[in-house]
């Protein structure tokens, strides 16, 4: 009887360790947003010619397309944004400069910028409580 109190008591701990690893490693790869102000100077190319092959390499680093659009921020103060918005979701900050060192910057620097003007900038996500 005393062998079954001790194995239930290593599965007990073996759980609450595993519970507070996963925990710890959640804790640490907070989500991140990438958040685009892009000055589209060309809608017809940018949406023929970059935007494919933007959300390709988007895609492959696992983002999400959170919000954006073409003329649709609304401004609540200060100056009006570029008329495109775009905020990405990856996984982690370190997946947002893999995206952006795997593809994502040359397909901007060799195609997007023939059509727009690009400003983006990645921020980590917060905790909630």
């Amino acid at each position: 009887m005393k062998m079954n109190y001790k194995i239930a008591a290593a599965l007990i701990g073996s759980f609450v360790l595993g519970a507070g690893a996963a925990s710890v490693y959640a804790q640490t790869h907070a989500p991140s947003y990438t958040v685009g102000l892009i000055n589209v100077k060309d809608e017809n190319g940018y949406k023929n010619d970059f935007l494919p092959k933007a959300q390709e390499t988007i895609k492959k680093y696992g983002g999400v397309y959170i919000a954006g659009g073409f003329n649709e921020a609304t401004v609540l103060s200060g100056n009006p944004p570029p008329n495109r918005v775009v905020i990405l979701k990856f996984d982690s900050l370190d997946t947002v400069k893999k995206w952006n060192e795997g593809g994502g910057m040359k397909v901007q620097e060799e195609v997007g910028n023939k059509y727009a003007d690009f400003q983006t900038f990645a921020v980590e996500g917060v905790e909630q409580k």
